[in-house]
């Protein structure tokens, strides 16, 4: 039988330590392009379409007469100059309108604001939809 023996300097020159790590990095390098992982599709909520004619797009540059048809009669009608606050308001929420000419042209909205009746705040789009879903009744 042949005796074998452990020689140290054999397995932990230095030479021997630079092919591990080059082996190592090989194998990390392309370990990233043999990857199986699969992409599981992610499931999405369906698109709802929002109808047209309804909201903030249609109260920002509208005229005291279209708010009036939007909203009804306002609970208040202040003038200052040339610029004028409409009020409008129902159990849920206070929508406050200003509106400015431009030029010679017809006061527009072009800023609101909203409030809930306790005087919390409130998103203005679900103000505004609560005043109009309010209305169509």
């Amino acid at each position: 039988m042949k005796d074998v023996r452990y020689d140290e300097s054999r397995y932990h020159g230095p030479e021997t330590v630079k092919k591990l790590a080059g082996s190592a990095l090989l194998l990390a390098v392309l370990g990233g392009c043999a990857s199986t992982a699969t992409s599981i599709p992610v499931a999405r909520a369906p698109i709802i379409p929002i109808p047209t004619g309804t909201g903030l797009g249609q109260v920002v540059g509208a005229t005291a007469a279209n708010l009036t048809r939007m909203f009804g009669t306002p609970i208040a009608d202040v003038r200052e100059g040339t610029a004028r606050k409409l009020q409008f308001s129902n159990a849920t929420c206070v929508l406050d309108t200003y509106l400015y000419p431009k030029g010679k042209a017809e006061p527009v909205v072009t800023y609101l604001d909203t409030r809930q009746t306790d005087g919390s705040p409130i998103d203005r789009a679900s103000c505004v939809g609560a005043l109009q879903i309010g209305r169509r009744k």
